[in-house]
């Protein structure tokens, strides 16, 4: 199960969405680190549903990793007789 949350989780984008106002028009760009630069990327009006839907999609998936990966360790300790 926890592959199976990996493997979404790759396809799905990361960072968040800021909006910007410039003259009365809302601009919407997607913000994300790659190594230490922060890289921010135009997106459309049509595309901005979809992406959000995304994001929020992968902020789930990490929620459901982290949880996995809590419930694993606790297993492990009462396998082995620790808890």
């Amino acid at each position: 199960m926890l592959a199976k949350y990996q493997e979404a989780l790759a396809e799905l984008p990361k960072g968040t969405i800021s909006e910007k106002q410039v003259k009365g028009n809302t601009y919407y760009y997607l913000k994300y680190r790659d190594g230490k630069k922060i890289i921010s990327k135009y997106v459309g009006k049509k595309e901005i549903e979809t992406l959000k839907q995304q994001i929020d999609r992968r902020h789930h998936i990490e929620a459901m990793i982290k949880s996995l990966l809590e419930e694993q360790k606790l297993a492990a300790k009462v396998l082995e007789g620790n808890l």
